[in-house]
């Protein structure tokens, strides 16, 4: 996946190899319903309809919906982040490889599947820091800050702690405006990003 063109969907049973299992179908289904329509709205009952298993299936593999919403955002994160962080040791510097996440922000708001940070999402509608997919969520988030400050401080930022804060709020906040106004954001999170490094360096 590349860091300007795939767009942060749920991966679907096709991304495994040979028939998903049951386990997959669920997680699929539920990462795909999470994202578009929501952690609360959407219940146990349709995520097992939509994978074509049994409620009894699902909570013999999961025990809770809690314990299901965090397996569905740690499927979420680990087939979304590959698409906007760049690998260790490119060639860029490290202001370009930080802008690069903002201009696949840029570029996915442009698509009709984008609806914001599933991280953000998850984690407002549970509105509990403690709930199991809030912590998932958190953890994720984490993963874009500690890149934002290696970066920062290669960089040579004066403080590349506050620097990858600011950066990270300028990252969730860029895709919850788009859910906000319906519209892209058509070159804004790379113009923000720009001048929070230009000001930070």
């Amino acid at each position: 996946m590349s860091a300007t063109s795939s767009t942060p969907t749920a991966p679907g049973p096709a991304e495994s190899l040979g028939k998903p299992s049951t386990r997959e179908r669920l997680l699929s289904a539920a990462s795909e319903l999470f994202y578009r329509e929501g952690t609360v709205a959407v219940g146990v009952d349709r995520i097992c309809q939509q994978a074509q298993v049994s409620k009894r299936s699902m909570y013999q593999l999961f025990g809770t919906k809690d314990d299901l919403i965090a397996e569905a955002l740690r499927q979420f994160g680990e087939h979304l982040m590959p698409a906007y962080l760049p690998v260790d040791g490119d060639s860029r510097s490290p202001r370009e490889r930080i802008l690069s996440v903002f201009a696949w922000l840029d570029q996915a708001s442009t698509t009709a599947e984008f609806a914001g940070c599933p991280f953000v999402n998850a984690a407002t509608e549970l509105k509990d820091a403690d709930h199991p997919g809030a912590l998932v969520a958190r953890e994720y988030k984490q993963r874009l800050t500690d890149f934002f400050e290696r970066e920062a401080r290669a960089a040579g930022a004066a403080d590349p702690e506050l620097l990858a804060q600011q950066l990270t709020i300028a990252f969730d906040g860029s895709g919850s405006r788009v859910i906000v106004t319906g519209r892209p954001l058509n070159g804004l999170a790379v113009a923000t990003a720009t001048a929070l490094i230009n000001s930070a360096l």
